[in-house]
């Protein structure tokens, strides 16, 4: 095998964190010696030890002259857990192929560097594209202080996300419904409006075994966020941060009902005057609730307010082999619109996937440089 196929596998275990990690990276890890597998391991949960440390520790043999393979670069600063650089160096390893550099500043660099003055041999960028997109969330949520969001709507072929009567179940296929909810259990946070929630009155929550429920996060003006909904029944079993205006919250009325929905257990959270900031949110999220990633599974009206605050990263599109029609029909981006071609971001990195019978294009926005 090589080096490339060793970190492909490495990539391969490193999504069994999926969920469990958050705010920290998905890293995967795989120890060789004499050609071969000798242990593997991943990064299973946040406060746990990381991939690397993992790996050593379930050695079969002595590792002692092994080679290592793994996603991220190795840390090699002291948080929630020793550096795995320490361990590394200790278990005597004699190659390390790294698959992305760390863009936190405590790593950057330094981790290869303390290896390479220990006399481990370091090799980097094995399978590094694939890595980074891996570790896509992390690299964003490091690097700008805020989450990475991912905007997912599904829509007939005619570009309709319901009928004019607002029925929409189903537009996509059972195999394309499931993988969403292996979206919703990747994110650490899944957002949508409260004219979503009162029109269909969703649980948001992960339904696939093993899954993991996000943070629940519904923009939500004026308050209205219904105390029998199935989000405020659930509140103290899923967290749902109900996110509102400051003038909102300026009446009596508003008052009461931020006590009513805070004795059910939701937060309540006003961030900006008229209607939601949701440049503002995002810092919110990330900083004071460290949710470094973001499932937008709003309606058309919430999609247009994201894209032209600029806060979506990713969109993933699910197209139904169906024709709804009607000039009322609802399409997954409403709002004024470009006002010319020349106008319009053009999707990067474009992917196809087939789910049944329905097609799921993902793509990459042009993002802003970071300053």
């Amino acid at each position: 095998m090589t080096p490339e196929d060793y970190m492909r596998r490495a990539i391969e275990l490193a999504k069994r964190g999926e969920g469990h990690v958050s705010p920290n990276p998905l890293v995967g890890c795989v120890v060789v010696k004499d050609g071969r597998v000798i242990s593997e391991a991943c990064h299973e949960h946040i406060g746990e030890y990381h991939a690397e440390r993992n790996a050593l520790l379930r050695c079969k043999e002595d590792p002692a002259g092994a080679d290592l393979y793994v996603t991220l670069e190795p840390c090699c600063h002291y948080g929630r857990t020793p550096p795995c650089t320490e361990i590394i160096l200790e278990k005597k390893i004699r190659r390390v192929y790294i698959g992305a550099m760390d863009v936190n500043p405590l790593v950057a660099g330094k981790g290869a560097q303390i290896l390479r003055d220990g006399g481990v041999e370091v090799h980097t960028g094995v399978c590094e594209d694939e890595c980074h997109k891996l570790a896509e969330v992390f690299f964003h949520y490091m690097s700008t202080k805020t989450p990475f969001v991912v905007m997912k709507y599904a829509m007939s072929l005619d570009g309709k996300i319901a009928c004019a009567s607002g029925d929409s179940q189903w537009i996509t296929g059972e195999e394309s419904r499931r993988y969403v909810h292996e979206l919703r259990k990747k994110y650490s946070g899944i957002m949508a409006g409260i004219g979503t929630v009162l029109a269909d009155d969703p649980m948001l929550n992960c339904r696939i075994e093993e899954g993991v429920d996000p943070v629940r996060i519904i923009c939500d003006s004026n308050l209205r966020l219904p105390l029998d909904s199935k989000l405020v029944k659930t509140a103290r079993d899923i967290p749902v941060i109900d996110v509102c205006t400051f003038d909102a919250l300026a009446t009596e009325e508003g008052q009461a009902r931020q006590a009513a929905l805070e004795e059910a257990g939701v937060e309540v959270a006003p961030c900006g005057h008229g209607s939601v900031d949701l440049k503002k949110l995002m810092t919110f999220l990330a900083e004071e609730r460290e949710l470094d990633g973001i499932l937008l599974e709003g309606g058309g009206t919430l999609n247009a307010s994201a894209l032209k605050a600029g806060i979506v990263q990713k969109v993933v599109a699910f197209v139904g082999p169906k024709l709804i029609g009607g000039a009322e029909a609802k399409s997954p981006i409403m709002g004024e619109g470009a006002a010319n071609m020349a106008e319009v971001p053009q999707l990067q990195d474009i992917a196809v996937q087939r789910f049944g019978d329905d097609l799921c294009v993902t793509g990459y926005l042009p993002q802003q440089e970071v300053q």
